[in-house]
């Protein structure tokens, strides 16, 4: 094997380890999502009037175009990598599923665990 075959080689098995690990990172965030949803909903159960349909949905349409805009700006700037955000939104996801797992065990007294 040439160098030029060696580097291509390296090349293309730099990106399978970094499509696995940006697999494994959409997934940790697909999971707390999962779990963030499930706390919402039953926040929902305990107060109706958290929600009315209009304005989560224009909330949800405007946080989605703002964020996927920047995004695509910063990554397309060269300040993180696709891999490094889908990594932050995974933590941050956590994050909130684990602050609604918290008020529900407040709420009911007893430790729960979202997922």
């Amino acid at each position: 094997m040439d160098a030029k075959e060696d580097k291509k080689l390296t090349s293309r098995i730099e990106k399978e380890k970094r499509d696995q690990v940006a697999l494994r990172e959409k997934q940790r965030y697909l999971n707390a999502l999962h779990a963030m949803q499930s706390g919402v909903a039953m926040e929902i159960h305990y107060n109706e009037n958290e929600v009315e349909p209009k304005h989560l949905r224009v909330g949800i349409n405007a946080a989605m175009s703002d964020t996927g805009g920047l995004v695509e700006l910063l990554i397309s700037k060269g300040l993180f990598t696709e891999e490094e955000y889908i990594a932050a939104i995974a933590d941050n996801m956590e994050e909130e599923a684990k602050s609604y797992a918290d008020k529900l065990s407040e709420r009911l007294g007893k430790k729960v665990t979202l997922a």
